[in-house]
């Protein structure tokens, strides 16, 4: 097997608030790095860590629309409350994923849940944004809740930690979460001192966000927490070794080799789909959330 190349490890930019909800660093984007350089991945927030206090109204981001890709939101600690136009929502805590196809057009909001709100508490999340191809950018919107029953988790050996399989495939278990690409999206916890090799797809475009802890990649490199390891498409191997207790998310896409053009919360083919999204948005064809009831 062939092991795959470091590219680099890319440190962490520096913070912006989303709302007042959600202070995050955005680890990697298209505009920044490229849209083909890191297709079929658009963008990756990591939120937090960062304690809020006790407060009588949720903190969030209220509503808005998307069109054109999908947003897969994972949280490590907190909880985060989620309504969109296409009816789907709930809540979601430690270890749950919530997966949001905004395809022809969607309105949706994010607030802390009533009870992390009244009990104030530690937060943090990745937000990750894929692209949708072409064929796909016009599907209905849709919304996944993957709570952690449906997650399996696979056990490393030897006591070195544990990868939870969201998306795709590892080793012998298959991710809930349906995507319209082929995708791997997997949680990964070492113990301090453990050391694993992962086995990634050939071809595929492969990321690693350190969200916690500190790894040598490769034997060659450090990742810190915030970090983004950047590999090669071509090989397979990746070796990760934990100097002290760290949480990865691993991400392998195949890249969709279309334009892209985007503009804020719309991701299309060309310019003048942009503005066609624009006009439909403005013309109410995304639909509306519900009326909460008092």
């Amino acid at each position: 097997m062939t092991n795959k190349q470091l590219i680099a490890v890319h440190g962490a930019p520096h913070g912006h608030w989303v709302g007042d909800g959600f202070p995050v660093r955005s680890l990697f984007s298209y505009d920044r790095f490229g849209a083909e350089r890191i297709s079929p991945f658009l963008l990756l927030d990591h939120a937090g860590p960062w304690h809020f206090e006790p407060a009588d109204k949720p903190r969030g981001v209220g509503s808005h629309p998307h069109r054109g890709f999908e947003t897969v939101t994972f949280v490590s600690k907190g909880e985060v409350a989620h309504r969109d136009s296409s009816g789907g929502g709930g809540t979601i805590g430690p270890g749950e994923v919530q997966w949001m196809t905004a395809g022809a057009g969607i309105i949706h909001e994010e607030f802390h849940s009533e009870a992390f709100t009244q009990q104030g508490g530690d937060m943090e999340m990745v937000q990750l944004w894929i692209n949708l191809p072409a064929r796909d950018k016009s599907t209905p919107p849709a919304y996944q809740t993957l709570t952690q029953d449906r997650i399996p988790v696979v056990n490393l050996g030897d006591d070195i930690g544990t990868l939870r399989v969201v998306a795709g495939q590892y080793q012998q278990a298959t991710g809930p979460a349906r995507t319209f690409t082929p995708i791997n999206a997997w949680q990964l916890d070492l113990v301090q001192d453990a050391e694993t090799e992962l086995v990634l797809p050939e071809g595929h475009t492969s990321l690693i966000v350190v969200q916690q802890g500190t790894v040598l990649v490769q034997g060659q490199d450090i990742a810190r927490a915030s970090d983004l390891i950047e590999l090669s498409r071509d090989g397979q191997g990746v070796t990760l070794s934990a100097n002290n207790a760290a949480r990865l998310v691993v991400l392998t896409g195949e890249p969709i080799d279309e334009p892209v053009v985007g503009y804020g919360p719309f991701v299309m083919n060309s310019e003048e789909e942009i503005r066609e999204s624009f006009e439909a948005f403005q013309q109410g064809r995304f639909g509306a959330l519900a009326v909460e009831k008092a």
